[in-house]
């Protein structure tokens, strides 16, 4: 062995793996028989980093694309910043959004400052509610009547579904034209129940329109009965119950007995007439008066100087019955209407067929002349307007009634009276019972009539279909509850000082949040490492420019001063509100007391300090000046939360770019230089034994060494 070349004779026995290991072989080359055996572990100890053979290229790669990583690490400290800058920033953004949007609330002419509340000396009778920006003040109403709705109830019968004996009732609308029921076995009204459902699912055949009226059956211990009542309140939704005749016969009177004073309203196809008795007539005199009645086509206001233009009384009600039809036109004035207004009303119920096309209306010698003409059945008219006066039937215009009143005698000296239609076939009804026991099985009464409630405004007399009263003040709706005629009740209509001062407090609430946000900005925090180096800093915003410009801009919003064109103000400045800013941190403060004070006794001076003389008082200026901020189209705020964002975008694409153009390529090339030499080193081993064999060296520890 002391005479072969040691690198040699290793070249010749394993040339072909020597190449890897030429560290090792310059080591062993300086090796000689005597030198002490080689501890491959020792050189794979000093070689990788461990006394095991082989590198974890996994993590040595890692190792290395970290080193090469340093510039990204940078960049993404960079986004994290500008990540909590847009945080702060929005923050700060909705913030002043809010304050802005409070200005906004208090310049509007629909906002709490022009917010009303009405107080009632008598809410018993009286309460009301008033419209944002009604004029305040004082008024006077009184309530004579409350609007009433009509009803009517039926006669007692053994329940609901007891059979009706055979009769027919007539439900007359106040307008539109009467219907009739027939009742008894086979009809629609075999009982109440069956009654009720006629009347509440009846429509008109030509227009659809019901009766306007809910019938309902109404049970107790004593039996039941059908009650109608009217689905809204007032005169023009009133309507009445009649049993129609054919034919209809008084009570027997004796020969000793006469009639006494009473008014007996018949109403037929053709109309409406009222006939009187006097103490002591007979039915001969009463069925010729009955024989001579007629119905008025035509008819004239009392009034001789009328015009279009001649203002009726508010609340009056007009009335035109249509007895060819059986509908009724009701107009109730209201201020301001006109002779005028009527004529126009007539005119358009005659276009919508309410009226029939031959009524007409017109001022002739400066009365009011409503007339049916000659080829219907007749009118009826009334009114309480005092402009109008009377309206009177015309002689000449009349029509029969067409009934026939017959009175006869019999051989003991009775008398009686019957009355039949004309024609035997149209009914007609008498506001008196029959003696005929069958046609009175089954009768109604009126419990309530459909009335306008009646009251006067400020000593303006008002007729009102319902108890909700509008219009009668402007803005202002009016609650009946009560009736108290004569009894006058105070209505007063004013600033409602609960939302006010919940809009100025948010106000003070909101700008301190906002002047809270931009201030933390820029407060200083020290911080110590373990060396003991001390650092300052303050928010991530401390330095922006639209942070800065903000927190000036609100100390200066601060300094508006009212100042009016004419007259003095009480309220010319913040601190005239109770609101005051802290000298050290410029948070404000609210005195209740003085707020209060302010809204409670000087409200318009309160409301033209924040909406001046047109909208530009200090909710204005103040407005303005945060929207230089909070404008969504250029304000400072989306400017520089764009660039922020742009910034970040821009930082995304360089680190994307940085590990598409230079981390992949650098990972690939480590992980291939790092396999190469894991590889090396697991050949090692078997080249280190095949040099310890041709050297005739024994690794350390062979016992035969």
């Amino acid at each position: 062995m002391s005479d072969l070349d040691p690198e040699a004779g290793a070249l010749t026995e394993s040339g072909k793996a020597m190449s890897s290991v030429s560290a090792v072989n310059s080591l062993l080359s300086s090796t000689t028989a005597t030198t002490p055996a080689i501890d491959l572990s020792n050189i794979l100890a000093s070689v990788a980093g461990t006394s095991t053979p082989g590198i974890d290229v996994t993590s040595a790669v890692a190792a290395g694309i970290y080193a090469d990583r340093a510039p990204e690490r940078a960049w993404q400290a960079d986004q994290t910043t500008l990540s909590s800058q847009t945080t702060a920033l929005t923050s700060i953004q909705t913030a002043t959004e809010a304050l802005a949007t409070d200005m906004q609330n208090l310049n509007t002419l629909t906002g709490p400052l022009a917010a009303r509340i009405v107080s009632s000396s008598n809410s018993n009778d009286v309460t009301a509610t008033a419209a944002t920006g009604t004029a305040t003040g004082t008024h006077t109403v009184v309530v004579n009547s409350l609007a009433s709705t009509g009803s009517w109830y039926s006669s007692l019968e053994s329940s609901p579904t007891a059979n009706l004996p055979a009769s027919s009732i007539m439900l007359i609308p106040a307008t539109g034209k009467s219907v009739t029921f027939k009742t008894g076995t086979g009809t629609t009204g075999d009982n109440l129940t069956d009654l009720a459902s006629a009347i509440n699912h009846y429509k008109d055949p030509t227009t659809g329109a019901g009766l306007g009226v809910t019938a309902t059956v109404v049970s107790d211990s004593t039996g039941s009965r059908l009650a109608i009542v009217s689905n809204a309140p007032g005169a023009a939704a009133d309507f009445s119950v009649a049993e129609p005749f054919t034919s209809w016969t008084a009570p027997q009177m004796s020969s000793a007995e006469t009639l006494g004073a009473n008014s007996l309203v018949l109403s037929t196809a053709v109309g409406t007439a009222t006939i009187s008795t006097s103490s002591g007539e007979t039915y001969s005199t009463l069925a010729a008066a009955i024989n001579n009645a007629t119905v008025s086509t035509s008819y004239s206001s009392t009034a001789t100087t009328l015009g279009s233009t001649t203002p009726l009384t508010a609340g009056s009600v007009t009335t035109i019955q249509d007895n060819n039809s059986g509908s009724k036109f009701v107009y109730t004035a209201v201020a301001g209407n006109t002779v005028g207004d009527l004529n126009n009303a007539i005119a358009a119920a005659v276009t919508a067929g309410t009226l029939s096309s031959n009524v007409t209306v017109a001022i002739t010698g400066g009365q009011e002349v409503i007339s049916e003409g000659s080829t219907d059945q007749g009118i009826t008219v009334s009114t309480n307007d005092a402009a109008l006066g009377a309206m009177n039937a015309s002689p000449a215009s009349t029509k029969p009634l067409g009934l026939t009143a017959t009175a006869t005698t019999d051989s003991s000296g009775n008398t009686s009276l019957t009355i039949v239609d004309t024609t035997g076939t149209a009914p007609f009804t008498i506001n008196e019972p029959s003696s005929s026991s069958s046609s009175t099985a089954f009768s109604f009464t009126q419990a309530d009539q459909g009335a306008n409630a009646s009251l006067t405004v400020d000593g303006v007399p008002i007729a009102s279909a319902s108890n909700t009263v509008t219009g009668a003040i402007p803005g202002v709706t009016l609650s009946l509850l009560g009736a108290a005629p004569g009894s006058q009740i105070g209505l007063t209509v004013a600033s409602d000082a609960s939302q006010v001062s919940t809009a100025i407090n948010q106000l003070v609430t909101d700008y301190n949040a906002a002047l809270g946000l931009v201030n933390a900005q820029f407060s200083v925090s020290s911080t110590t490492n373990s060396s003991g180096t001390t650092t300052n800093s303050q928010g991530v915003l401390g330095t922006d420019p639209t942070v800065i410009s903000l927190q000036s801009a609100l100390e200066q919003v601060l300094n508006y001063v009212n100042t009016p064109a004419t007259g003095t103000t009480t309220v010319s400045m913040l601190s005239d509100l109770g609101i005051t800013a802290d000298k050290d941190t410029g948070t404000l403060s609210v005195d209740s007391a003085t707020l209060n004070n302010a809204i409670t006794n000087n409200p318009t001076d309160v409301q033209n300090f924040f909406e001046g003389t047109s909208l530009n008082g200090f909710a204005n200026s103040a407005y303005n000046a945060l929207n230089a901020f909070t404008n969504p189209a250029n304000g400072s705020f989306e400017v520089d939360l764009s660039s922020i964002a742009t910034t970040n975008s821009d930082l995304t694409s360089q680190i994307n770019d940085f590990e598409t153009n230079y981390i992949a390529s650098q990972q690939t090339i480590l992980t291939a230089e790092y396999s190469q030499a894991e590889t090396a080193l697991q050949q090692l081993p078997a080249e280190m034994a095949q040099l310890n064999a041709l050297l005739g060296l024994t690794p350390t520890g062979n016992s035969n060494g």
